[in-house]
């Protein structure tokens, strides 16, 4: 049975007990080598691996620990993830204001989680901070840092929790991006456009700061690795969110030379800051759209400091080309926001964001349809939520399709779809990987209706019936069939 895991350790514990993580022994490299072992196990379900002989390292080194469904449910303390959308109902349901909008319910449930005790809980002393190096000794290269594919520029630190605070209000963020390794003490900070570290470089630009401080925490319990991930509203911390998961609060510790906080059971913290003003080129780097995203110029991240534990273990993922082990981090959120779309689109009955869409590139809705126009209003309305402006195709299906059968899905929509009545486009921004626009970060969006037309919709020819077989002839069959021989 899942549980709430204090840390790696306790989760990787699990997960061997389980029967789903391998330990090797067998010398493997970091360049190029990992990356495919990795691949092969995501792709066909395989077992999270620790790699304990590294070479050229002495450190061991965690791949695919979230890379299956029943997995990245284990390491959220659930059996499957659908308990993870009926806790975030209930919780929302305790808000009372019906007409609230959706930040400003979110934010009411800040405070309700201050009750609930899932804020965290700053302590003196941490088992990441075991062991401290000061910056003019910090050699990341002691880190077995994977080049995961053949065009990348480098090494890139793939699994980071990256801790920075908005200069003016004070209120923290924790994101997962990307890090190309330049040399010793210096890495790129990949902060997308729309990312909320990338809006604290811009604010600490504003306010002409030189050094705006950032930590990375590598390890950690996995709900606080997994809430890295999560596009929340700018207002609301990570932090709460794991804690939420977890049923109780996460410790943390001050950072010995940054005035932030991080997890006190990471592996590895990485203390330092970005100068708002300098970027160098990052990249190119094998992305989870399957292609390599070019290089741009990114910040640079200067390291001040790296503390650890006396024995860390390095925890890392690839990605690629799609399912690699993000998607199922990915899922997970779909489960837990799905309560908070329907808070502000009541006629959503289900989401689906498939591995093959790499999360912006596609997303599959079901509605209770009751006026003209509704799937239109349904997709310009998820255009207007936070990060879901950059989906570049919404699909609109009826309340009877289930929209996680992809076969069911794509029979509906080429079936119902009238594409000169159907299709419909919109402007504004997209991600920053996207590479079919013509121009970076702005494009075109497109919604499609595929559900049944009928007089609602200004139709006057009949919609045909499905096709289903009678409940009386599927009992008879049924009672029959073990007399068939079949």
């Amino acid at each position: 049975m899942p549980g709430k895991f204090r840390d790696l350790r306790e989760y990787i514990a699990f997960l061997e007990a389980s029967g789903d993580l391998r330990r090797v022994s067998t010398p493997v490299s970091a360049h190029l080598e990992i990356t495919e072992i990795a691949d092969r196990l995501v792709k066909s379900g395989g077992p999270a691996v620790l790699f304990e002989n590294v070479e050229g390292h002495d450190m061991p080194l965690l791949i695919n620990a979230f890379g299956t469904i029943p997995r990245v449910a284990s390491a959220l303390g659930v059996e499957r993830l659908d308990e993870l959308t009926d806790r975030a109902r209930g919780l929302l349901g305790m808000v009372k204001e019906p007409h609230q909008g959706l930040f400003a319910k979110l934010k009411a449930l800040g405070q309700l989680a201050q009750i609930a005790s899932y804020q965290p809980k700053t302590v003196r002393s941490a088992p990441c901070q075991e062991v401290f190096i000061p910056g003019e000794e910090v050699d990341l290269s002691t880190l077995p840092v994977l080049t995961c594919w053949p065009g990348d520029a480098g090494p890139f630190i793939t699994l980071p929790l990256v801790v920075s605070r908005d200069p003016f209000t004070g209120v923290r963020n924790i994101g997962i991006y990307r890090m190309q390794v330049y040399d010793r003490n210096t890495t790129g900070m990949h902060w997308q456009t729309h990312k909320i570290g990338a809006h604290h470089q811009r604010l600490a630009q504003d306010k002409g700061m030189e050094r705006m401080e950032v930590a990375v925490a590598l390890g950690g319990d996995p709900a606080t690795i997994w809430a890295g991930s999560a596009p929340l509203p700018p207002d609301l911390d990570e932090y709460l969110l794991a804690g939420f998961i977890r049923g109780e609060g996460i410790e943390l510790v001050k950072c010995k030379t940054v005035d932030l906080e991080v997890p006190a059971h990471a592996e590895i913290v990485l203390e330092g800051y970005v100068d708002p003003a300098e970027s160098r080129p990052e990249g190119p780097f094998g992305d989870h759209t399957g292609y390599y995203s070019p290089a741009e110029d990114y910040p640079v991240f200067h390291v001040t400091a790296m503390t650890r534990r006396r024995d860390p273990i390095y925890p890392t993922s690839m990605v690629g080309r799609p399912p690699t082990e993000d998607f199922f981090f990915g899922k997970a959120t779909e489960r837990l926001f799905l309560p908070a779309i329907q808070m502000v689109l009541p006629e959503i009955v289900d989401i689906n964001m498939p591995a093959e869409g790499i999360f912006h590139n596609l997303i599959i809705v079901s509605i209770k349809k009751s006026y003209r126009g509704q799937a239109q209003k349904v997709a310009h309305g998820m255009w207007g939520l936070g990060l879901l402006a950059l989906a570049k195709t919404i699909v609109i299906v009826d309340a009877d399709v289930n929209v996680q059968d992809l076969s069911e899905v794509a029979w509906r929509v080429t079936a119902n779809l009238d594409p000169q009545q159907d299709i419909f486009f919109a402007s504004g921004p997209i991600d920053d990987l996207d590479h079919a626009s013509s121009t970076p970060r702005v494009g075109s969006k497109v919604g499609i209706d595929a559900t049944a037309k009928g007089p609602l919709d200004g139709r006057e020819r009949p919609w045909p019936n499905d096709i289903v077989m009678s409940d009386e002839v599927k009992a008879l069959v049924d009672g029959k069939w073990s007399s068939y021989g079949i």
